[in-house]
């Protein structure tokens, strides 16, 4: 069995998959928050 060495896996795509869903998860939560504001503002 070959040994581990830390560091050495390529993690790019990991990077970038990440980077997209953190990206995602950003927008969403913006986009919910506007929208319970909007409400609170329709409901007022």
């Amino acid at each position: 069995m070959a040994e581990h060495k830390h560091g050495e896996m390529d993690i790019t795509t990991q990077e970038k998959t990440f980077a997209g869903f953190m990206s995602m998860t950003t927008k969403a939560t913006i986009g919910i928050l506007v929208f319970l504001v909007f409400l609170a503002l329709i409901a007022a």
